[in-house]
């Protein structure tokens, strides 16, 4: 069947790959975004040329409520991925930046609210969310990388891990705010909502930079062999998801909504798909790449290791697929290719 799906921030990376996903599918799509973000333009113009049917774009802020309630009408599912999304930006400017991640996720729930169509809700949320509590995890320090030590961890980072401390930035305080209202919205009001606390993402239509979107920046830099700046020492870990197993998430959340309303799940690459800035580098070496680069002091409350637990996205039948190994080499070979986009 064929569902209305509104993806706010759908011009983004990753509103932009849902969009061509379940376009694909069948579906019809509306894409909301401000365009703010360098590269969104672009990211348009492939999906206008790659689908002639089915799909609406509107230019909108999800600051602006009345005009969230008129798009929100109708809609079976949305999928709100608009957000400001740098933790940098977020300390220069933390009222926008709670104006959009905060009040923006509400305006999104009360505009759902007031649909007709009882629409399911998917929130993208972060790990950010867990503050510097994962910084007071103990740590092994190898050639290359950081490792959380004994066993506690093997999984990751689960769910119920600790939220409430201080040291989240500002980007972390206003993605949990939203994380909140989102998880209450479905207790007190019964809406449909589930929430994805995503880890590192990457993939193809990534126009990232040096505050967010690192994997694709690390090699849209090189390829362009422009130099690149590490913040600490280059060995903090992340466990990375490939674009196109997000999507999937996506997909089978919907699918399986009397399961996964009203719960949060941490979706990254889990323990299996984990690498460091360090080993990032040294992969795109064995590409032929030479990237330049120098070290930079820490960052404000940048985790030096965050994995995902993901085993709780079992139950509804969803694993990575995708190794870092083949995710880089997609995206290096899409970078390659589409040069002409990043001058």
């Amino acid at each position: 069947m064929s569902e209305r799906i509104l993806i706010t921030g759908g011009a983004g990376f990753v509103g932009c790959n849902l969009a061509d996903y379940f376009l694909r599918k069948g579906h019809e799509v509306t894409v909301f975004d401000n365009f703010m973000r360098a590269g969104v333009e672009k990211n348009v113009k492939w999906l206008k040329e790659s689908h002639k049917k089915r799909l609406s774009i509107i230019k909108g802020d999800v600051r602006n409520f009345d005009t969230l309630v008129d798009v929100c009408k109708n809609m079976n599912v949305i999928f709100h991925t608009a957000a400001q999304v740098a933790v940098t930006t977020s300390v220069k400017d933390p009222r926008e930046d709670f104006e959009i991640n905060a009040l923006g996720t509400f305006n999104v729930l009360e505009a759902a609210r007031k649909n007709n169509t009882d629409p399911c809700i998917i929130y993208t949320s972060t790990n950010k969310v867990y503050g510097n509590n994962v910084n007071k995890i103990p740590l092994i320090e190898k050639e290359t990388r950081y490792q959380f030590a004994g066993s506690r961890f093997k999984n990751g980072i689960p769910e119920d891990f600790q939220t409430d401390a201080n040291e989240h930035t500002p980007y972390g305080c206003s993605k949990y705010a939203g994380d909140l209202y989102v998880r209450d919205f479905h207790d007190i009001f019964g809406l449909k909502t589930v929430t994805l606390r995503m880890s590192c993402v990457y993939g193809l239509h990534q126009y990232g930079n040096e505050d967010q979107g690192w994997v694709a920046h690390f090699i849209i830099s090189s390829v362009l062999n422009k130099p690149l700046v590490i913040y600490g020492d280059g060995k903090q870990v992340r466990d990375v998801l490939f674009i196109g197993d997000l999507v999937r998430v996506f997909e089978l959340v919907v699918d399986n909504m009397s399961k996964t309303k009203g719960k949060i799940y941490n979706i990254g690459g889990g323990p299996e798909n984990t690498i460091s800035l360090l080993e990032l580098l040294s992969m795109l070496k064995n590409t032929g790449l030479k990237p330049k680069y120098s070290f930079e002091n820490w960052r404000p409350a940048d985790q030096k290791v965050y994995i995902s637990d993901i085993r709780n996205a079992n139950e509804f039948g969803w694993t990575p697929q995708v190794s870092p190994k083949e995710g880089v080499k997609k995206l290096h070979d899409w970078i390659v290719k589409n040069t002409q986009l990043f001058s």
